[in-house]
């Protein structure tokens, strides 16, 4: 199955190939890595028009190089949400525009529900998900360790205009905050999550995903709602399948009426009409 993210007006994947996939980001056109994309690039003449462009170390990480003068951030749209990027030292803009479609599901079983909605959002990054789904309706609480994310994702939401009481906003381990809703006793309609392959809390705490996603999933099956309407697992962890997601959730939410399925997400390439995987996405939908 792919979810693919096809309602874009100010984002297009103009082509990828030979490692490498070419964007527009509204005015601004970027040159990123792609392991995925391995066959030869099919507009060759496009590339020349990169304003800028990442390039991976041999020792870790990158930089930019910069072909002309880029603004320090600039602003996207997708439907009425809005959203600051900018070239990042980690090759990424703030925004993974294949979620879109991810954004899309949640925000109608929102809108559809017809009753409040708590939604929770880990590892929210700087809350794509979590301004898609607050103004759809819901109540969300934003979780991640990076203090500098979560103030990103504050940006967003003044940006795109959603009401500051809508978001509670969480800088913390993400495993340890849901054991603590636990014992509180919360709850949440919606739960969903991008986790890193690998990556640290604000305290340190090491998460190394192969090790600690079945407890995560596990522990937020506990404070998701009887009345649920939905959990989301995202991953971009090489090797990590779609099956592997739909395996977890059914074993995790055993006990629950529900649809599950799983998928890649992607996103349609130029003109030829192919698509670019970017991840997998597991979900699971509530009767």
């Amino acid at each position: 199955m792919i979810y693919l993210a096809d309602k874009w007006t100010d984002y297009e994947l103009l082509d990828a190939g030979d490692g490498e996939k070419l964007e527009r980001w509204k005015d601004v056109i970027l040159c990123r890595p792609d392991p995925q994309a391995i066959w030869p690039r099919q507009e060759p003449g496009l590339w020349k028009g990169a304003q800028a462009r990442y390039h991976r170390s041999a020792g870790g990480g990158g930089q930019w190089e910069f072909f002309r003068n880029l603004p320090d951030k600039w602003t996207v749209t997708y439907g009425g949400l809005s959203f600051f990027v900018r070239p990042t030292g980690f090759k990424h803009t703030g925004l993974f525009p294949e979620q879109a479609v991810n954004w899309d599901w949640m925000g109608g079983l929102i809108r559809n529900a017809g009753r409040p909605i708590r939604v929770l959002n880990l590892f929210g990054y700087t809350g794509g998900a979590t301004v898609a789904c607050a103004a759809a309706g819901a109540h969300v609480t934003h979780v991640d360790a990076a203090k500098g994310m979560v103030a990103w994702a504050g940006d967003n939401r003044k940006l795109s205009k959603i009401d500051e009481t809508r978001v509670r906003w969480i800088v913390d381990d993400a495993l340890k905050f849901v054991q603590r809703e636990q014992r509180r006793g919360n709850s949440y309609q919606g739960i969903l999550m991008d986790p890193p392959s690998y990556g640290r809390g604000p305290g340190g705490e090491v998460w190394k995903l192969e090790d600690t996603l079945y407890e995560l999933v596990s522990a937020c099956e506990k404070v998701l709602a009887s009345d649920a309407l939905f959990m989301l697992i995202n991953s971009y962890t090489t090797g990590l399948q779609p099956t592997v997601l739909s395996n977890m959730l059914r074993m995790a939410l055993k006990g629950r009426a529900g649809l599950v399925e799983a998928g890649e997400v992607a996103l349609p390439m130029g003109k030829m009409g192919n698509v670019l995987p970017c991840g997998a996405s597991g979900r699971w939908t509530g009767r």
